[in-house]
């Protein structure tokens, strides 16, 4: 795009490939980073990424079976399986029966869980209150935009 071009005006597909390409290199190290902080941080409520993924998902969609946690966020059942289970033996999670599916169980933050989350959820917010660099509401949107986009491009990759 030349400096003519109106910033609102959609990228042809070469160049929108291009910049999309370099959103990808963000996103890896941004994660890799982001999860060293978390496990580095995380110990004071015992939460690996794994198990603290588990939490987010059920504090935002209340109880949920392991392959349906595995499906929202691209991991595998197996994988889902050994945080859900590193989570109940910390007391985080509990099962209880499936009505829609008995050999199923629906897996449920416990309160003690709900709070070791709240705990990190409080710490984390800190943090990312120091980010700075003078983000507006609209470089954020435009940010969750295009992830959004690139997330749903990739929906039907089977991750197990």
């Amino acid at each position: 795009m030349d400096d003519t071009t109106p910033s609102s005006t959609p990228l042809p597909p070469d160049e929108l490939a291009d910049r999309l390409a370099q959103v990808f290199s963000l996103v890896g190290p941004l994660y890799r980073r982001a999860h060293r902080k978390v496990e580095v941080t995380a110990p004071v409520e015992g939460l690996s990424v794994g198990v603290r993924a588990v939490l987010d998902l059920l504090r935002e969609h209340g109880p949920m079976t392991v392959p349906r946690m595995g499906r929202a966020q691209a991991l595998s059942r197996q994988f889902v399986q050994r945080m859900v289970n590193d989570a109940a033996a910390q007391g985080l999670v509990e099962t209880v029966p499936n009505p829609a599916h008995r050999r199923s169980p629906l897996v449920r933050l416990t309160d003690t869980g709900s709070a070791a989350l709240s705990a990190l959820l409080e710490r984390e917010h800190a943090l990312l209150c120091q980010v700075g660099g003078g983000l507006t509401r609209t470089d954020v949107d435009g940010c969750v935009k295009v992830l959004s986009h690139m997330l749903a491009f990739l929906d039907d990759v089977d991750v197990n």
